[in-house]
């Protein structure tokens, strides 16, 4: 899949026994360029899923849905929240959660909802830089793959690289631990997204 400034969003597909690609499928919501696109894969039942995320230039992220093996995709809505562009998304937590980094400063955690996994939760804005968030990275290792928790890189215009550790948790869950850099050259920060949005930044 790739964006545009030209408002699409275009899908390849590589010949097979090559390495040149063939234009499948145009997708095209609004005509406001496309900054960033993310991809999570979900089962549900013997059926594998596709969600194609694309954040814009006029503050929405637009969701298309598919069968992961065939189908066409389907717009199935769109995230709002951000009150400028969205330049760059990442996901995590098994698929189940996006990330948005956007142009007014904040990034926002968003959980898929429901079977059909159309409906979505914002469940944390953070406020953690002094300008445009422009690239985001779903570290490795343990805390990025297992459910319900992952390190996400963030990096700004305002010249700062942080390190977020995002738990998803229940309402009834409380968490206590407190991590700190002793030179305080890098810094990580606890984000426990619960429930219905509230958020205990640590």
């Amino acid at each position: 899949f790739t964006g545009s400034a030209d408002g699409t969003v275009k899908m390849w597909r590589r010949v097979y026994g090559g390495t040149a690609h063939a234009l499948i499928i145009v997708l095209r919501s609004e005509l406001s360029p496309v900054n960033a696109l993310t991809i999570c894969h979900a089962a549900s039942g013997t059926t594998r899923r596709c969600f194609l995320y694309a954040g814009s230039s006029d503050g929405y992220v637009n969701i298309w849905e598919k069968e992961a093996s065939a189908g066409r995709p389907v717009h199935v809505g769109f995230l709002k929240g951000h009150r400028l562009a969205v330049f760059c998304l990442t996901s995590g937590c098994g698929g189940r959660v996006v990330v948005s980094g956007s142009e007014d400063a904040t990034m926002r955690v968003w959980r898929r909802e429901g079977k059909g996994g159309e409906s979505h939760t914002c469940l944390a804005v953070i406020e953690g830089h002094r300008g445009p968030v422009r690239c985001l990275a779903v570290g490795g290792g343990e805390a990025g793959e297992v459910e319900g928790s992952m390190v996400v890189y963030s990096a700004g215009l305002d010249k700062s690289v942080k390190v977020w550790r995002i738990r998803v948790v229940g309402k009834e869950e409380e968490d206590d631990e407190d991590d700190e850099d002793d030179d305080g050259e890098e810094e990580m920060e606890d984000i426990v997204a619960a429930g219905k949005g509230d958020v205990d930044a640590v």
